[in-house]
């Protein structure tokens, strides 16, 4: 073999020699870039990330109620007695229900505009005006002078209403009976129960809101 011949082989198998560590390189790094892949896919089944639709192991164990809603029986402003589709509304005591919307029917012949503030209420929701008003007033014996507990109040059993406005309250103060509406609390002008027959004569009022 004549030397230039000899020099040539040579640096064809120099370049073979790098093109065969490269292809080796190339090779090595592949396959750690797919394991890498792999481990990585494999933590995301296990762990999905936020957003992805999969629930939380942790948050899905949590329940937090929040504050009371419409189906603890949270009314709107005004409500109407007649909207039975309010929880609020439709849980009352039926004879309570019946007396109240004929007395808003009469009232409004009158003039008057009746509304309810506040009718059936859920244990939650009258555990948190009671806990607002042991907050108010700093005792739980002052806060009873106000507020019921859920196993003592007649919201909780649907057999209690407040209505609204003031001239609503005044009417009702004077006609309810023929109803059988009462204010039951002296101090809440607002708060009426069925007390009596149709026509009948309201009993004394209570001294303290204990069934509010």
């Amino acid at each position: 073999m004549l030397p230039d011949d000899l020099v040539a082989t040579r640096k064809r198998m120099r370049r073979l020699n790098l093109l065969v560590i490269l292809a080796i390189v190339v090779a090595v790094s592949c396959f750690a870039l797919a394991a890498c892949t792999s481990v990585d896919n494999t933590h995301s089944a296990t762990s999905a990330p936020a957003g992805s639709g999969a629930p939380d192991p942790v948050k899905s164990t949590k329940h937090h109620r929040g504050d009371p809603g419409p189906e603890d029986g949270v009314l709107p402003d005004n409500a109407s007695p007649f909207d039975t589709s309010l929880p609020g509304v439709a849980n009352l005591n039926p004879q309570l229900l019946k007396a109240i919307q004929d007395a808003a029917r009469a009232a409004e012949q009158a003039g008057i505009k009746l509304h309810l503030t506040t009718g059936w209420r859920s244990k939650e929701y009258q555990q948190e005006f009671l806990e607002k008003a042991i907050k108010r007033y700093g005792s739980r014996e002052k806060a009873s002078e106000y507020v019921a507990t859920p196993e003592e109040s007649h919201h909780v059993t649907g057999d209690a209403v407040d209505v609204g406005p003031t001239d609503a309250d005044d009417w009702l103060n004077r006609k309810g009976a023929r109803f059988g509406l009462c204010q039951t609390l002296a101090n809440e002008i607002w708060h009426f129960e069925l007390a009596t027959t149709p026509g009948g004569t309201c009993p004394p009022m209570k001294s303290t809101s204990s069934s509010r």
